[in-house]
């Protein structure tokens, strides 16, 4: 069986521009990689089948509803005698914690059948998968940090991200994406004012990028917070690390992020936090 990472995605940066007559909402985000991942393993066979592991494996639902099962049954339909088989999936990674691990799973799985098939992860069939899979599968597919827009299938150049290291924390309270963009409450076809951005240069220093992240926020942190109070004393504890550069959430939450260019930093924030609520998920990863 061949096993890939399938690593969380942390937007660093949320804005909403506004909701389409679809329902969609169009965003922009700056959005990296953690070390911290699932794992999804493949081994080819007559059938599809999917076996979930781990420590989150209680939290996902019905295997038939589950984004490795979608991606895959969306290339077989687009790729002519396309073997697929048995997926084993090791979650480890919050169920609905604004970390993109189902689109993070299901873009593994596409990459999987995409090199027993001979195909590049660049193919158009393997992108139109991606994207009718989901709204995040897409920037999943190759994960380096970039600018997302859209809907999440617009995609900027990757960015080589200087050495920083994020403290990301989870309350253990699921903040469901349909529930906060209805929390957000958007009537289709509304469009809301901002200012232009100005993203760093490509290779910018951490001072350069900590000073444009400061300047942005998550448009969706308070609807979040409605749908998932705990949000709010995550926010305020990792506020208090006096090392940390930059503090806020991730996607539609639940799981929150706090910044350092320290590694040092980052191990010993976790431990003090892991220590004060036990009952949060807390790790420390570097980011790309």
């Amino acid at each position: 069986m061949r096993w890939l990472r399938a690593p969380a995605k942390i937007n660093l940066s949320l804005r909403v521009i506004g909701r389409r007559a679809d329902g969609y909402h169009e965003l922009e985000s700056f959005v990296a990689f953690a070390g911290v991942c699932d794992w999804v393993g493949f081994e080819p066979g007559d059938d599809l089948g999917l076996e979930v592991l781990g420590p989150r494996a209680a939290e996902i639902g019905p295997v038939d509803e589950n984004l490795i099962v979608r991606a895959a049954r969306s290339l077989s339909t687009r790729v002519a005698k396309l073997r697929l088989g048995r997926f084993r999936l090791i979650k480890r990674l919050p169920v609905a914690g604004g970390l993109g691990g189902g689109s993070a799973d299901a873009a593994g799985a596409l990459r999987l059948l995409a090199a027993e098939a001979g195909l590049s992860v660049d193919d158009s069939l393997v992108r139109a998968s991606a994207r009718a899979t989901g709204a995040d599968v897409l920037a999943c597919l190759s994960p380096q940090a970039r600018i997302m827009e859209g809907i999440g299938d617009k995609l900027g150049p990757a960015i080589r991200l200087p050495n920083i290291f994020a403290l990301l924390v989870n309350p253990r309270v699921p903040a469901p994406t349909p529930k906060v963009f209805a929390a957000l409450g958007l009537a289709p076809r509304s469009k809301l004012e901002s200012p232009a951005t100005s993203f760093p240069a490509r290779g910018a220093d951490a001072v350069a990028l900590f000073d444009f992240l400061s300047l942005r926020r998550n448009d969706l942190e308070a609807a979040a917070i409605r749908v998932a109070p705990p949000i709010a004393d995550v926010l305020k504890s990792l506020s208090r690390i006096p090392e940390a550069r930059l503090t806020g959430m991730s996607g539609s939450g639940a799981t929150c992020f706090a910044l350092f260019d320290n590694r040092r930093y980052a191990s010993t924030a976790r431990r003090i936090v892991t220590a004060e609520h036990p009952e949060w998920w807390v790790e420390a990863t570097d980011l790309h």
